[in-house]
């Protein structure tokens, strides 16, 4: 039986976007699954680079192999998930009815930055846009009550 994402903790909203969403560019992703995967991403980076600081600082020598094995499991980590990250935040913009060009916008120096946060954290489009249904209202999405209706 699905679970509805009204019962998701963070750690499966992490899961939909990399388990089910791995390189899912279509479709719609609400505020919460964005921010719910950046603040894992946040975490285990963090965790990540903590432990390289301990155990490299522990080990007298810093280049030993023991002291760099948490850096690699953490640019192994970084290798995995960028297709997701990237994914959900096309994802996101489709969200706010752009396209997911605008990301490019982020490689712009300071603005670029502050323009994508503000798209990251405005609303998303109420009801369908040209990106598909609203993820954050699935009721409004049977398509199947839409079936012999006039289009105007």
């Amino acid at each position: 039986m699905e679970r509805l994402e009204e019962d998701f903790g963070i750690i499966d909203w992490w899961k939909k976007v990399v388990l089910e969403n791995y390189a899912n560019f279509e479709g719609r992703a609400r505020r919460k699954e964005f921010w719910m995967f950046q603040l894992i991403n946040v975490l285990v980076i963090f965790i990540g680079m903590f432990l390289f600081a301990v155990i490299s600082g522990s080990v007298k020598n810093s280049s030993s192999e023991f002291a760099l094995i948490p850096l690699g499991l953490l640019v192994l980590y970084l290798l995995l998930i960028f297709l997701p990250a990237l994914a959900v935040t096309i994802r996101r913009l489709h969200d706010t009815n752009r396209s997911g060009w605008y990301y490019l916008l982020s490689f712009i120096p300071y603005a670029g930055g502050i323009i994508m946060l503000i798209f990251y954290v405005s609303e998303g489009t109420v009801g369908p846009n040209q990106y598909g249904y609203d993820p954050k209202r699935p009721t409004q999405n049977n398509e199947i009550d839409e079936i012999g209706q006039i289009q105007e």
